[in-house]
């Protein structure tokens, strides 16, 4: 009994460390693809990313978002030319975990860090 009880908080103490790896300097520039899925239907995304500028391409639509880094991990991303009150909303994201050539993040708008949504982009070029 007593070997078991020092088994199990050995394994919760080895696990509650564990973090998952996080390169996110790889990640600052590049070219890269994005899947979602809208009203049902997947749907793919690319977007190209330099240290200060990104520009999305999307539905046949171009979009040029300045970004502005708060640490190797999170940046601030906002349109350049909104059309609307809900496209002039900066965007707050965060690169959770990285793997070879892509990385998880989580993405909420900067006054509503409530509403957080996740998703992977992979590296292409």
């Amino acid at each position: 009994m007593r070997l078991s009880i020092l088994a199990c908080l050995l394994l919760i103490t080895l696990t509650s460390c564990y973090q998952r790896e996080r390169n996110c300097k790889d990640f600052k520039t590049g070219e890269f693809e994005f899947t979602y899925t809208l009203d049902g239907v997947e749907k793919k995304s690319r977007f190209i990313r330099n240290d200060t500028l990104e520009i999305d391409y999307y539905e046949n639509r171009i979009d040029t978002n300045s970004i502005r880094w708060i640490n190797d991990c999170e940046f601030i991303v906002k349109k350049m030319n909104p059309t609307s009150m809900k496209d002039s909303k900066a965007i707050h994201m965060k690169i959770l975990a990285t793997e070879k050539d892509s990385y998880i993040f989580e993405f909420s708008a900067v006054v509503d860090q409530k509403n957080k949504f996740k998703g992977t982009a992979t590296k292409i070029k």
